[in-house]
């Protein structure tokens, strides 16, 4: 019986961290695999428009943008299996990954898994992405110049949004189910003393109204019941993130939201595993702080396969 073959990287998510990580890697002369369960891009690949990312003068759409980081990383001989990983033994060695297209092994992987918006679970919402409904401010928020903007949260990512989308909009409208915001207290004043910043409190977005896309929210006050209708032009749902790390639980160490504890080098708490993008713990989740994980992690890998981590 023949010895199965080990790759020495392999990713885990071809969103922009993950394929930046098999770039570098294939580069370095490391047998790489990407293993992605639908298409490359992740959430990035979702986004209509991406202004931010360097390099791109009138913007990418995330689509566009993740086809070509697929294509750049296998021209430098990094592989791509469509698969849905269904479990990892990251102790092992070399470490196994079983998927629906058969059994991997490599000695380094890289967690690129990501992270997806909480949705808030109303009718019309999936239809309404990128028409009106919107999970990320910095990356869409220049599209609502001028217009009136729901933000709907209560915690740093939606004080964060409101501030980033106040400079932005003409009008701001933060929706909240509390009296009061749970994000630290450093974003109270500056949302207080912000002029075109008007708080709803003890409300909820009961239904999001249409006419081909958003025209406006319908807000039930959770005290009384009462319904009032809000006109609007874009509403911006920032009611946290899910770290899609289900498949490492038990195994590297996550933090209190799910998230992989890793810092700067993206080492984990197990040898030869690092975590890429959205999915570790970080400050700023954004396509370009992916990018960089997945740079820093195969400088660490190299490291670690010689033998020196």
């Amino acid at each position: 019986m023949s010895e199965p073959h080990v790759y020495n990287m392999i990713v885990v998510g071809g969103g922009p961290g993950g394929y930046t990580a098999a770039l570098y890697a294939a580069r370095a002369g490391l047998d790489t695999l990407v293993l992605e369960k639908l298409s490359a891009g992740g959430q990035m690949a979702l986004t209509e428009q991406i202004d931010n990312y360097p390099g791109f003068e009138e913007g990418v759409d995330g689509f566009t943008l993740a086809e070509r980081m697929q294509t750049q990383a296998e021209r430098f001989g990094a592989k791509t299996e469509y698969a849905q990983v269904d479990r990892m033994d990251l102790t092992a060695v070399p470490k196994v990954l079983e998927t629906s297209e058969g059994v991997f092994y490599a000695r380094t992987v890289a967690v690129a898994t990501g992270a997806n918006p909480r949705e808030l679970g109303l009718p019309g919402e999936a239809a309404l992405t990128g028409r009106g409904v919107a999970y990320c401010a910095a990356c869409d928020g220049m599209r609502y110049k001028g217009k009136t903007v729901v933000v709907v949260g209560g915690g740093n990512s939606a004080a964060a949004d409101a501030m980033l989308l106040s400079r932005v909009a003409n009008k701001v409208i933060l929706v909240h189910r509390r009296d009061t915001l749970r994000a630290t207290k450093i974003y109270h004043d500056p949302l207080m003393q912000a002029e075109n910043i008007e708080f709803r409190w003890n409300s909820v977005v009961a239904e999001l109204l249409q006419d081909g896309k958003l025209t406006g929210v319908k807000l039930r006050d959770v005290n009384t019941g009462e319904e009032t209708t809000i006109p609007c032009d874009g509403v911006f749902i920032s009611v946290g993130r899910k770290p899609a790390t289900d498949l490492v639980e038990g195994q590297l160490t996550l933090d209190r939201s799910g998230y992989i504890v890793a810092d700067e080098t993206t080492r984990t708490n197990i040898p030869g595993v690092y975590a890429v993008g959205d999915v570790r713990t970080k400050p700023l989740r954004q396509v370009v702080t992916a990018v960089a994980d997945g740079a820093t992690a195969v400088h660490m890998a190299e490291e670690y396969l010689a033998g020196g981590e």
